[in-house]
């Protein structure tokens, strides 16, 4: 029986299809890929969701602050300059409940979050992670920009 449910997981993985967002143009997403340093009193948030095959049908909400910043998808990044020398609460939908992830910011600074999709028995859920600097510039260089303000709830 095991096998069976693996087997058809599997199998709706990889005929699911991808879901996909509006997306920036290039140009625009190059730029944000230099990574400069935010406005002097801001810090930036870059938050990704990686070309992974893993919820690559799925479309996730990311809040910053309780605002929509977007839907993502599979391979797509957003870029949103916030006050520095606070914290901030990331926000992302999940299977039963938004997960939620608090951002100490210092202004300046930029800050990368992985948000990545944890398999679920029928939907997957989504969790959010702080990653180290190189981690995100490596990450986001082969993504996609998302085009800002869109979430389904």
């Amino acid at each position: 029986m095991l096998k069976k449910i693996a087997f058809l997981t599997m199998t709706s993985v990889l005929f699911a299809g991808c879901a996909s967002i509006p997306t920036e143009q290039a140009q625009v997403s190059d730029v944000l890929k230099q990574v400069q340093s935010p406005s002097s009193d801001k810090a930036g948030l870059y938050i990704y969701r990686s070309n992974s095959v893993v919820g690559a049908s799925l479309k996730k909400d990311i809040w910053i602050d309780d605002e929509c910043v977007g839907e993502t998808a599979r391979g797509t990044f957003f870029h949103q300059e916030v006050q520095g020398n606070m914290t901030h609460k990331i926000s992302t939908e999940s299977e039963f409940s938004p997960n939620y992830l608090m951002v100490n910011t210092t202004a300046g600074q930029n800050y990368f979050i992985k948000q990545y999709i944890k398999p679920g028995l029928f939907v997957g859920g989504a969790g959010l992670k702080l990653v180290p600097e190189a981690e995100g510039k490596e990450a986001i260089s082969d993504l996609k920009l998302g085009v800002k303000g869109k979430c389904s709830k």
